[in-house]
Protein backbone atom coordinates (compact mmCIF):
# COMPACT_ATOMS: atom_id res chain seq x y z
CA UNK A 1 0.00 0.00 0.00
CA UNK A 2 2.81 2.41 0.87
CA UNK A 3 4.50 1.77 -2.49
CA UNK A 4 1.23 2.56 -4.33
CA UNK A 5 0.77 5.77 -2.34
CA UNK A 6 4.40 6.76 -2.95
CA UNK A 7 4.08 6.05 -6.67
CA UNK A 8 0.81 8.00 -6.85
CA UNK A 9 2.38 10.88 -4.90
CA UNK A 10 5.38 10.99 -7.25
CA UNK A 11 3.06 10.91 -10.25
CA UNK A 12 0.96 13.79 -8.91
CA UNK A 13 4.10 15.79 -8.07
CA UNK A 14 5.39 15.24 -11.61
CA UNK A 15 2.08 16.39 -13.12
CA UNK A 16 2.02 19.47 -10.87
CA UNK A 17 5.58 20.29 -11.91
CA UNK A 18 4.81 20.08 -15.62
CA UNK A 19 1.59 22.07 -15.30
CA UNK A 20 3.39 24.87 -13.47
CA UNK A 21 6.37 25.00 -15.84
CA UNK A 22 6.72 27.66 -18.47
CA UNK A 23 8.59 27.68 -21.74
CA UNK A 24 10.01 31.08 -20.78
CA UNK A 25 13.79 30.68 -20.50
CA UNK A 26 14.53 34.14 -19.12
CA UNK A 27 16.74 33.90 -16.05
CA UNK A 28 14.47 36.30 -14.16
CA UNK A 29 11.10 34.88 -15.19
CA UNK A 30 8.05 35.93 -13.16
CA UNK A 31 5.42 33.35 -12.32
CA UNK A 32 2.11 35.21 -12.74
CA UNK A 33 0.27 32.84 -10.38
CA UNK A 34 2.35 33.64 -7.30
CA UNK A 35 4.19 36.81 -8.37
CA UNK A 36 7.41 35.08 -7.31
CA UNK A 37 10.65 36.02 -9.05
CA UNK A 38 13.11 33.29 -9.91
CA UNK A 39 16.76 34.19 -10.30
CA UNK A 40 19.57 31.95 -11.52
CA UNK A 41 22.07 31.62 -8.66
CA UNK A 42 23.86 28.30 -9.04
CA UNK A 43 24.38 25.69 -11.74
CA UNK A 44 25.88 22.27 -11.46
CA UNK A 45 25.16 20.36 -14.65
CA UNK A 46 28.60 18.84 -14.24
CA UNK A 47 29.60 19.55 -10.62
CA UNK A 48 33.18 18.28 -10.80
CA UNK A 49 33.90 20.42 -13.86
CA UNK A 50 32.43 23.52 -12.22
CA UNK A 51 34.43 22.81 -9.05
CA UNK A 52 37.77 22.25 -10.81
CA UNK A 53 37.74 24.70 -13.70
CA UNK A 54 35.93 27.72 -12.31
CA UNK A 55 38.13 29.75 -9.98
CA UNK A 56 36.62 30.81 -6.68
CA UNK A 57 36.78 34.45 -7.78
CA UNK A 58 34.56 33.62 -10.79
CA UNK A 59 32.05 31.20 -9.18
CA UNK A 60 29.21 33.70 -8.78
CA UNK A 61 29.65 35.10 -12.29
CA UNK A 62 29.86 31.63 -13.86
CA UNK A 63 26.85 30.34 -11.94
CA UNK A 64 24.68 33.25 -13.03
CA UNK A 65 25.74 33.18 -16.69
CA UNK A 66 23.13 31.47 -18.84
CA UNK A 67 24.54 28.27 -20.37
CA UNK A 68 24.30 29.50 -23.97
CA UNK A 69 26.83 32.23 -23.09
CA UNK A 70 29.18 30.22 -20.86
CA UNK A 71 31.43 28.73 -23.52
CA UNK A 72 32.21 32.08 -25.16
CA UNK A 73 32.95 33.62 -21.77
CA UNK A 74 34.79 30.81 -20.00
CA UNK A 75 36.31 28.34 -22.51
CA UNK A 76 39.64 30.16 -22.68
CA UNK A 77 39.85 30.27 -18.86
CA UNK A 78 39.02 26.57 -18.70
CA UNK A 79 41.77 25.91 -21.28
CA UNK A 80 44.34 27.79 -19.19
CA UNK A 81 43.33 25.78 -16.12
CA UNK A 82 43.33 22.48 -18.04
CA UNK A 83 46.83 23.05 -19.41
CA UNK A 84 48.09 24.05 -15.96
CA UNK A 85 46.56 20.94 -14.37
CA UNK A 86 47.22 18.25 -16.92
CA UNK A 87 50.52 17.25 -18.50
CA UNK A 88 48.40 15.30 -21.02
CA UNK A 89 47.72 18.66 -22.72
CA UNK A 90 51.27 20.10 -22.69
CA UNK A 91 51.65 20.12 -26.46
CA UNK A 92 49.32 21.82 -28.96
CA UNK A 93 48.80 18.44 -30.69
CA UNK A 94 47.84 16.62 -27.47
CA UNK A 95 44.30 15.28 -27.28
CA UNK A 96 42.14 13.17 -25.02
CA UNK A 97 40.58 9.80 -25.83
CA UNK A 98 37.75 11.59 -27.63
CA UNK A 99 40.30 13.10 -30.01
CA UNK A 100 39.70 16.58 -28.62
CA UNK A 101 42.56 19.00 -28.18
CA UNK A 102 42.54 21.44 -25.25
CA UNK A 103 40.47 24.03 -27.13
CA UNK A 104 37.75 21.60 -28.27
CA UNK A 105 37.56 19.89 -24.89
CA UNK A 106 37.29 23.07 -22.83
CA UNK A 107 34.76 24.57 -25.25
CA UNK A 108 32.61 21.51 -24.59
CA UNK A 109 33.16 21.63 -20.82
CA UNK A 110 32.54 25.35 -20.41
CA UNK A 111 28.83 24.98 -21.11
CA UNK A 112 27.61 23.63 -17.77
CA UNK A 113 24.64 21.54 -18.79
CA UNK A 114 23.83 17.86 -18.56
CA UNK A 115 22.84 16.77 -22.05
CA UNK A 116 20.28 14.02 -22.52
CA UNK A 117 19.84 11.92 -25.63
CA UNK A 118 16.16 11.22 -26.20
CA UNK A 119 16.75 8.62 -28.89
CA UNK A 120 20.07 6.98 -28.08
CA UNK A 121 22.20 5.63 -25.28
CA UNK A 122 21.99 7.56 -22.03
CA UNK A 123 25.49 7.65 -20.60
CA UNK A 124 28.14 10.04 -19.41
CA UNK A 125 30.79 8.12 -21.36
CA UNK A 126 30.90 4.51 -22.52
CA UNK A 127 33.88 4.62 -24.88
CA UNK A 128 31.76 5.70 -27.85
CA UNK A 129 28.95 7.91 -26.57
CA UNK A 130 29.85 10.95 -24.51
CA UNK A 131 27.70 13.36 -22.54
CA UNK A 132 24.41 11.89 -23.78
CA UNK A 133 23.02 11.85 -20.26
CA UNK A 134 23.96 10.09 -17.10
CA UNK A 135 22.96 6.68 -15.84
CA UNK A 136 23.10 6.11 -12.09
CA UNK A 137 25.93 3.61 -12.42
CA UNK A 138 28.09 5.83 -14.66
CA UNK A 139 31.50 6.42 -13.10
CA UNK A 140 31.44 10.15 -13.80
CA UNK A 141 34.50 11.19 -11.78
CA UNK A 142 36.75 8.50 -13.27
CA UNK A 143 35.53 9.45 -16.75
CA UNK A 144 36.32 13.12 -16.13
CA UNK A 145 39.74 12.23 -14.71
CA UNK A 146 40.48 10.02 -17.73
CA UNK A 147 39.49 12.74 -20.21
CA UNK A 148 41.50 15.38 -18.35
CA UNK A 149 44.63 13.42 -17.42
CA UNK A 150 44.61 10.19 -19.46
CA UNK A 151 45.79 11.46 -22.83
CA UNK A 152 44.85 9.93 -26.17
CA UNK A 153 44.66 6.34 -24.96
CA UNK A 154 44.19 6.79 -21.20
CA UNK A 155 47.78 5.66 -20.55
CA UNK A 156 49.19 9.03 -19.49
CA UNK A 157 49.17 9.89 -15.79
CA UNK A 158 47.58 6.63 -14.56
CA UNK A 159 47.75 7.78 -10.93
CA UNK A 160 45.58 10.80 -11.76
CA UNK A 161 43.19 9.01 -14.12
CA UNK A 162 41.05 6.99 -11.71
CA UNK A 163 39.30 7.72 -8.42
CA UNK A 164 39.30 3.95 -7.61
CA UNK A 165 35.62 4.02 -6.63
CA UNK A 166 34.22 1.42 -8.98
CA UNK A 167 30.68 0.91 -7.69
CA UNK A 168 27.99 2.38 -5.50
CA UNK A 169 28.13 1.25 -1.87
CA UNK A 170 24.69 -0.35 -2.32
CA UNK A 171 23.01 -1.89 -5.35
CA UNK A 172 20.63 0.38 -7.25
CA UNK A 173 16.99 -0.70 -7.33
CA UNK A 174 15.58 -2.22 -10.51
CA UNK A 175 12.40 -0.13 -10.34
CA UNK A 176 11.44 3.44 -9.47
CA UNK A 177 12.90 5.32 -7.59
CA UNK A 178 16.05 3.32 -8.62
CA UNK A 179 18.29 4.91 -5.99
CA UNK A 180 19.52 2.62 -3.25
CA UNK A 181 17.84 3.06 0.09
CA UNK A 182 19.77 5.08 2.67
CA UNK A 183 21.96 3.25 5.14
Amino acid sequence: MIRKITTLGCFLLTIATFVSCSSDDDSNAINNDTKATYVLEDQMGRPAINTVFVSSANKDDFNTTIPSEQSAEYASRFKTNLQALSPAFNEATDANALGQDATAFTTLLATDVLNVSLDGVTTFFDGTNVLTGRALADDVITTELLLIFGGEDFSENPNLSDDHVDANDKEFLTEFPYLASPW
